[in-house]
């Protein structure tokens, strides 16, 4: 049975690592919102100082071409991003017209900056906090925090939630 599975949270809460090991586990497609954002040129238009809905709606779009083919040969795909804009979410899902779970990666945003300063290309304090406000603005989906629990625990509490869904 094909579906998606979209992580997202603040920066360095563990996105990335969760999704490439919950992706390898799962035989997924990992697909990096930031890296489409990159790669297209979408970061540069802006709305209240954060990359724009608009940027993020076209890397949707752009994403969404090679995600259904996927879906459509019954493959599942991993989605990462910080997701900070629910109207993203949204188009995502209403493009994505298949089964799909949607979680909120959740560390205090000292914990984040912590993180961030372990990483070979740090983004900095500033912008650990600026994304940590924006995202943690709401809530979607299943909330799992990460602070106090290991990639792998992580993964699994993802996994525990997956199976339970598609039992009941």
């Amino acid at each position: 049975m094909s579906y998606y599975v979209l992580i997202r949270g603040p920066l360095a809460c563990g996105k990335t690592t969760v999704s490439k090991i919950l992706a390898k586990i799962l035989k997924a497609k990992y697909i990096s919102i930031d890296k489409i954002l990159e790669e297209y040129n979408l970061t540069g238009d802006r709305e209240e100082g954060y990359i724009s809905q608009k940027s993020f709606i076209k890397a949707n779009e752009l994403a969404v071409k090679e995600v259904k083919k996927l879906l459509n040969k019954n493959k599942i795909v991993i989605f990462e991003g910080n997701f900070y804009w629910k109207s993203q979410i949204e188009d995502l899902i209403q493009r994505l017209d298949y089964p799909h779970y949607v979680f909120t990666l959740k560390a205090p945003v000292k914990v984040c900056i912590e993180r961030d300063k372990m990483r070979g290309e740090t983004h900095g304090a500033i912008a650990a906090q600026v994304v940590h406000k924006k995202v943690s603005s709401f809530d979607y989906g299943f909330i799992i925090n990460t602070k106090d629990q290991t990639a792998t625990q992580v993964v699994n509490n993802i996994l525990k939630k997956i199976r339970i869904e598609k039992v009941s």
